[in-house]
């Protein structure tokens, strides 16, 4: 057994961290760029508290309300353009995975020649003058708050893909269970299943680790016995504190093992279809995902079946394995994730060009059973119209 496992970030979690958010800030700057969507009477409270926590702390603050769902080059390049008029020698991502990876992006984009953009993981690599970050999540699922990873898409292609560097480790991730109690249930579902896929494909990755799987399977069983409370009522402290923690852990997986086949393709829907969440996206490819990979890494589809389906704890390893597919369908329905391309509003013609581009990031190569070009389009296919 040889694995490498590093993990740079402080975490911060439990309710009432946020309030802590300016002592953060003081130790590592001055001035902070603070990332966020754009406002809304439920995200006012945390907008307003962190920002009175900064200024306790002396720091200056430039707000930049520019994130947006499924980031864009176009708002990674304001963000940085304003953190560098304003001089911020620190930038804080305040949300869910949007912000956060805006905000790591814009780190790299405020500090160096061109654009974030030019410095995907197969181009080249920031510098230390890549700007310390510290994030602040308010969702359940991104895992963004402990990863080196930062998403974006340039509109102009439809191409979607990632900053990916040890520099983007946040410096201090809050994880205050408190700030999601408003998240909304179908919100909470897509956020909540991400974070269930980061922990299976890291399990099931072929490059995966010992440490990693303890993780995982923590975090699978956390997520399936706390989100369908979380969707059904948001305002349960325990099932928040659950999911923020499955969050939490799902993503120390992938900051070390990483993802596999689902997570490639679905990063490809977002480029096509930007108005598709992350969760959503996944939640599509999932079921004939599962169906195609099953047979490759029984032992590991056996642990997944069990956990969603404790009936399979008297099945044998096979049976197992296969029941998870069987499994995964009743949990989406479960938690309103039963979802189509048709009712996602993803036009079936783009199912091709989807399919062009699912092998573009590496992730695909990472799965037990490795998939061509026609066997994603099928996939595809078979989540048009459920």
């Amino acid at each position: 057994m040889r694995f490498t496992y590093h993990q740079p970030t402080e975490v911060r979690f439990g309710p009432g961290r946020l309030d802590e958010l300016g002592e953060v800030a003081a130790a590592l700057g001055r001035r902070a760029l603070l990332v966020t969507t754009r406002p809304s009477p439920s995200r006012a409270g945390p907008l307003d508290r962190a920002r009175a926590s900064l200024e306790r702390a002396g720091v200056s603050v430039e707000h930049y309300p520019g994130a947006v769902p499924n980031p864009t080059t176009e708002s990674v390049d304001a963000g940085s353009v304003r953190a560098r008029e304003f001089r911020a020698d620190l930038v804080i991502g305040l949300g869910g995975g949007s912000s956060m990876d805006t905000a790591k992006a814009i780190a790299v984009g405020a500090t160096h020649p061109g654009r974030a953009w030019d410095y995907l993981f197969f181009k080249k690599a920031p510098t230390s003058a890549t700007l310390p970050v510290v994030a602040v999540t308010t969702t359940s699922g991104t895992g963004s708050h402990v990863t080196q990873v930062a998403v974006m898409t340039e509109a102009a292609t439809r191409t979607k893909s990632a900053i990916y560097h040890p520099l983007l480790f946040p410096r201090v991730a809050i994880v205050d269970p408190d700030l999601m109690a408003s998240v909304p249930p179908h919100v909470t579902a897509s956020t909540g299943f991400d974070a269930l896929a980061h922990a299976f494909e890291s399990f099931i990755h072929v490059g995966g680790n010992a440490y990693a799987d303890l993780l995982a399977l923590e975090a699978m069983a956390l997520v399936r016995r706390h989100l369908p409370t979380a969707v059904r009522a948001g305002d349960d402290r325990e099932a928040r504190r659950g999911m923020a923690w499955a969050d939490t852990l799902a993503g120390l997986c992938i900051a070390s093992a990483g993802v596999t086949l689902p997570h490639g393709i679905g990063m490809t829907i977002g480029g096509f279809a930007p108005q598709v969440m992350h969760g959503e996206a996944l939640a599509v490819v999932y079921p004939e995902f599962l169906r195609f990979t099953w047979a490759s890494a029984v032992p590991r589809f056996a642990a997944l079946g069990r956990i969603l389906d404790p009936a399979l704890g008297r099945a044998s390893e096979r049976a197992a394995a296969e029941g998870a597919c069987a499994a995964m369908d009743s949990f989406l329905r479960e938690i309103g994730m039963w979802l189509s391309f048709e009712g996602l509003g993803v036009a079936r013609e783009l199912l091709g060009p989807i399919a062009d581009n699912s092998r573009v990031l590496p992730d695909y190569k990472n799965n037990p059973r490795i998939a061509g070009r026609e066997e994603i389009r099928s996939m595809l296919e078979a989540g048009f119209r459920r």
